[in-house]
């Protein structure tokens, strides 16, 4: 058992310098490791797990631990060292709500009844869609209260009554060491109410499947990946709790041209050896158009022209990217004699002076080499 005095960081194993949420975690973790009830009989765990609740209930209060750091344990007076008695229930009542759930294998009752479950869905949209916004139609799947019983479970016209183990309340209190916690009623699932005969429709569960069409606004420029959120599109809350959140995934699909880089579009274009070596013009596909564009004489491949202002728009309206346009120089796989005596003609007339990066990397390659 470590001593009243010890140093409250020290007892939680974090720095002077830790953060609000590096105190929670820290303690959420200890306290489930010397909890009495995983150590039954253990009067050293019980101890333990006081210093450690008295610890996080003094430096998760930004006051006292000014007070702490500066005067030590004395900031509270001589010869309150440590013990139940200085730990402030309400502190660590946020930490205690999880930890029950962690230790005990059940939620809260109070929290159950906040807020609804949150559903998470997937919409596919086009390269094109992503690039201009759009608005979608999407169907969504979720738990309503049963309409023939109004949501209580029972058969119409059947007797409901007071659950009489919580009395009514959906929950039961309990002792935990010197903690003192709720919990969903077991006898009635936590509604309150206790029938014998439960409704056809939703079997005494007082939901039922549903679906719902929701119009969903996908702005100009949202990327792969990116979710939109609508406040209380998810499960109704329980108990006249609030209901869950929407969110919707955007997944792009591939374009057989286009790829994206950041606000940029970029499409390759294949040309001939004849067309690059002479120039040409060819036609370019954007997102809002065909557009003619010059590929001038000695292009090399790989090279990228940028036409301005023809990619994706920023999202939030700061601005529109451009368009890359990579220009690829396309070899023939196979060729028949006539094309071949031409190809060596011209490889004889070329000679070296006809291709200064192939002498550079040469040259290059004998001072290396020899």
């Amino acid at each position: 058992m470590a001593p009243a005095s010890r140093d409250y960081y020290e007892s939680l194993g974090v720095g002077r310098n830790a953060s609000s949420d590096e105190i929670k975690q820290a303690y959420r973790q200890l306290a489930k490791q010397w909890h009495p009830d995983r150590n039954p009989g253990d009067a050293a765990a019980e101890e333990q797990f006081k210093s450690l609740s008295e610890a996080y209930s003094v430096l998760i209060d930004p006051e006292k631990r000014r007070r702490y750091d500066r005067m030590g344990h004395t900031a509270f007076g001589e010869g309150q060292g440590g013990g139940a008695e200085r730990i402030d229930f309400r502190a660590v009542g946020e930490i205690f709500e999880g930890l029950m759930g962690e230790v005990f294998g059940f939620a809260s009752a109070t929290r159950r009844a906040r807020q609804g479950a949150d559903i998470e869905l997937d919409l596919e949209i086009t390269f094109e869609e992503s690039a201009s916004g759009t608005e979608k139609s999407l169907t969504v799947p979720r738990l309503v209260p049963c309409t023939p019983c109004g949501g209580v479970g029972a058969a119409p016209g059947t007797k409901v009554d007071r659950c009489t183990v919580c009395n009514g309340s959906g929950e039961v209190r309990f002792q935990r060491g010197f903690f003192s916690a709720s919990r969903p009623c077991s006898a009635c699932g936590g509604s309150g109410q206790r029938f014998e005969t439960p409704c056809a429709t939703c079997e005494g569960r007082t939901v039922v499947p549903s679906t719902e069409e929701v119009r969903v606004k996908v702005p100009a420029g949202v990327e792969d990946g990116a979710v939109r959120s609508i406040r209380g599109g998810g499960e109704k809350g329980r108990g006249g709790g609030t209901a869950g959140d929407l969110h919707v995934r955007v997944r792009v699909l591939p374009h057989p041209l286009y790829k994206r880089e950041g606000a940029d579009v970029k499409v390759t274009i294949p040309v001939s050896f004849p067309q690059a070596v002479l120039g040409t013009q060819v036609e370019i596909p954007t997102l809002e158009g065909r557009v003619k564009m010059k590929i001038p004489p000695g292009t090399q491949s790989g090279k990228i022209f940028r036409l301005r202002g023809k990619g994706i728009d920023v999202l939030g309206g700061a601005g529109k990217g451009d368009q890359l346009v990579q220009v690829v120089v396309e070899i023939p796989e196979t060729i028949d004699k006539k094309q071949r005596r031409l190809i060596e003609e011209l490889a004889l007339e070329f000679g070296e002076d006809g291709h200064p990066q192939q002498r550079s990397f040469l040259d290059k390659l004998r001072d290396l080499f020899g």
